[in-house]
């Protein structure tokens, strides 16, 4: 019997310049341009993996932060199984917009039950020096707005990126049929043994 994979859309929103691009590319890829253009519009890429014993296709999607690419990003929230809301740890004005980028998704998104859908938050530029929002400022808000999980992440040298988009595959197991996104693949594991479930907290 052939193994399943399950297809998940997983989005980045926030402001532009808090290194949404960077962070797809360095997951994906592994690398890092410091010369990267901000996105016009949306690009998105795929990445196969295995979490906790799930075949995923995650296809992260990027979006343009700045305000005038609103009517070109706003059409590709439908479909999301998760949204990473990022803002940059050295800049407090990307931080304090993450609330204006939820709500933006939640309107355009049309989700099905809004409460359970699963955001993560990333905090990401904590490779530079100066920071304007403390982590305690930022797992507070978490805590305040959802208790979505937070990571604090750097594309530059990749601390946490791996981790951060594996939680978000976690949360969406353990929200979502995973029935409705399960696609053939081509491979055949005969050696795979049955996993007990488990539930993610």
């Amino acid at each position: 019997m052939a193994a399943k994979s399950s297809l998940f859309k997983v989005i980045l929103l926030g402001d532009g310049g808090v290194g949404k691009s960077s962070l797809m590319n360095r997951y994906v890829t592994n690398k890092f341009d410091t010369h990267l253009f901000h996105t016009i519009g949306v690009e998105f890429l795929n990445k196969d993996l295995e979490v906790d014993g799930h075949f995923v296709t995650m296809q992260i999607w990027d979006t343009a932060g700045q305000e005038r690419f609103r009517s070109l990003r706003t059409p590709f929230y439908r479909g999301s199984d998760c949204c990473l809301l990022t803002f940059s740890v050295d800049d407090s004005q990307s931080f304090q917009n993450i609330s204006n980028w939820k709500k933006e998704f939640m309107y355009y998104a049309d989700v099905k039950e809004p409460e359970s859908f699963p955001f993560v938050v990333l905090g990401n530029k904590v490779d530079v020096a100066e920071r304007q929002v403390s982590l305690e400022e930022a797992q507070t808000w978490c805590r305040e707005n959802g208790n979505h999980p937070y990571f604090e992440t750097s594309a530059k040298d990749s601390t946490n990126v791996a981790v951060a988009f594996e939680e978000a595959v976690r949360r969406v197991l353990a929200t979502e049929d995973r029935t409705d996104h399960l696609i053939p693949t081509d491979t055949v594991n005969l050696h795979r043994k049955p996993k007990s479930s488990s539930s993610c907290c």
